[in-house]
Order: structure tokens, then C-alpha cells, then sequence
């Protein structure tokens, strides 16, 4: 045992996994093993691992509900932490609400609707925690997040607890910037007071789209690539012929040509070849150069 894996494990004893693998933890069931994994009950406990992970010059990773993301066949080096139950309430002021980061955000965007909040509807059937869709400046059909974002509260890397008010927060197409190792644990929203009914109705017809859109049922990871200024991923991938395109276990959707699916099996190797392979092809074929919108995590 290192000295490292000492002070992590007389801090939180039986709770450090070692050697977990992390497939199951994520939506594409897709990963490698962790070196350690660790599941933080609260904030002092997120502030007191990275702290840990910090003295010791280790590298710290915290794992949402495992979307948007494909992690590495090798796995992850150093600390991956998963938020636990402290981070999983969400409480409403007036038009305010504030979220831990583990909350899945569809029940973020049902608490606000039932409360006749409005500024959320858009989230409706985005996958994933509070805290991810934060940093992705998560989206869908015309809205984001970034507009209704005042506070984010989180842990820095040498586990320093820290509030940034929104002024500290870069915003960009499905991007934030945020401090380096910076961990979020809750997000505040101001968001605006409308009829609920009318609420409602806008989720259930959001809902219905995105249904019949994109593959249910199948481990996937979401959008795959973003959508180029004036143009849209799936379409430039569908005009150049890569629905159903597959390299071993993942395959392009046959429903939505921007999402791989893992047809069982997958290996992240071959998730990454079929998105190198569609890259060259749409640039070959229209010159637009295609950015991931799904994050590679580990040791590639």
C-alpha cells in the first residue's frame, strides 16, 4: 500500500474501491477499471479527497451518472469520485432553485415545472446529473443552461471549497470553463415564474420529440458530435452515408445518425475509430471538420 492509498483509506476505510471497473457506470456500459473509486457523502468529504489526492500529486476525476462521456478500454489513473447522497437535494426559494450536482437533471427540470418555474423546459429527456449538464452547458432544442446559471458551488483541486457567481464562468456552446480540477457540487438557477399547465404541456411535447428522434433502449452516450456553426452533426453524417456504420460492437444509430450505439460489447477503441472514421468522411466530403461533443476520459 502506498502512501497514497494509506492516508485515502484511513480517512475513509472500506469505501475505496481499487481496481473497479467502470463500464457499468456509464450509459454506453463502456470502461476500463479505476485505480481507486471513491463515493464522497458531502461536501467536507469532497473538499478532504481532493485534498488527499493533492498532497500526494495524484489525479482526481469525478464521475457523474456516466454520460456524455467514453472511458478509455485502460481505465482511469489516480481518483475517480462519485457524488453521493449530500448532493442530491434540491431546494426552491421563490423563483430560485438550487441543486446538488448529483441530481439527474430530468428530475431538476420535473421539480421546477411542478413548482410553475420556467427557464428549464429544454432539459426535458437530456440525460445525465446537474453538475454535467452544467459543464457541457447542457442543451436541446433552442435553449441551454448557461442562461439561467447564477451560482455554481464546488471544490477546487487542492480541495478548497469555493462559490463562483456566474461572472466567473465561461459559457460557450455546449462548454463552461471553469477553474483547473475544479469538482461542482451544487448549481443555483434563477429561474422565472409561469403557468404550470402551459409548462407541462411544453415538456410533454419535448418529450414526444425527442422519442421519436433518438434510439431508446440501447447504451448510448448521447449526441456524439456537436453541431458545426450553420449546419447539423446528424445531418452532415446521414448525407455521407454513416447511419449503420460500425467498427466491431459500435455501430452509428440507424434512428439518429449523431448517436453511436453499443450493439454489445463495444470497446471504446472501436467507439473511437468509428468517430475518427466519420471525422475524415464529412471533412472529405463537405470540409466541415466535426468537434466531439462526447468527452474521452482515462488512459488512451
Amino acid at each position: 500500500m502506498n502512501a497514497f492509498e494509506a492516508e485515502l483509506a484511513q480517512s475513509f476505510g472500506a469505501r475505496v474501491e481499487r481496481g473497479r471497473p467502470l463500464a457499468a457506470l456509464t450509459s454506453f456500459r463502456i470502461g476500463g477499471p479505476a485505480d481507486f473509486l471513491l463515493e464522497v457523502g458531502d461536501e467536507q468529504e469532497l473538499a478532504d479527497a481532493l485534498a488527499i489526492a493533492a498532497r500526494h500529486s495524484m489525479p482526481a476525476f469525478c464521475l457523474g451518472t456516466g454520460t456524455n462521456l467514453l472511458i478509455s478500454d485502460r481505465g482511469v489513473r489516480g481518483l475517480v469520485l462519485r457524488l453521493g447522497a449530500g448532493f442530491r437535494q434540491v431546494q426552491f426559494n421563490g423563483c430560485r432553485a438550487r441543486a446538488g450536482a448529483a441530481v439527474p437533471f430530468g428530475e431538476l427540470v420535473a421539480q421546477a415545472v411542478a413548482h410553475g418555474l420556467a427557464g428549464l423546459e429544454f432539459g426535458e429527456g437530456i440525460p445525465g446529473s446537474v453538475g454535467g449538464a452544467l459543464i457541457m452547458n447542457a442543451g436541446a432544442f433552442g435553449g441551454e443552461l448557461a442562461p439561467v446559471v447564477s451560482a455554481v458551488r464546488g471544490a477546487q483541486r487542492d480541495g478548497t471549497l469555493r462559490t463562483l457567481g456566474k461572472d466567473e464562468i465561461g459559457f460557450s456552446y455546449r462548454r463552461s470553463v471553469l477553474p483547473p480540477g475544479f469538482i461542482v457540487a451544487a448549481v443555483q438557477f434563477d429561474l422565472i415564474a409561469g403557468d404550470r399547465a402551459a409548462l407541462q404541456a411544453k415538456v410533454a411535447e419535448l418529450k414526444a420529440k425527442r422519442a421519436a428522434r433518438q434510439p431508446q433502449g440501447v447504451p448510448n452516450a448521447g449526441s456524439i458530435f456537436k453541431n458545426p456553426p450553420g449546419h447539423f452533426a446528424g445531418r452532415l453524417l446521414e448525407a455521407c452515408g454513416l447511419k449503420g456504420e460500425r467498427i466491431g460492437g459500435a455501430a452509428f444509430s440507424h434512428q439518429h445518425a449523431n448517436f453511436i450505439v453499443n450493439l454489445g460489447g463495444a470497446r471504446a477503441g472501436e467507439v473511437r475509430a468509428l468517430m475518427e472514421l466519420a471525422r475524415e468522411r464529412v471533412e472529405q466530403q463537405t470540409g466541415v471538420r466535426l468537434e466531439p461533443e462526447v468527452k474521452l476520459v482515462g488512459e488512451w
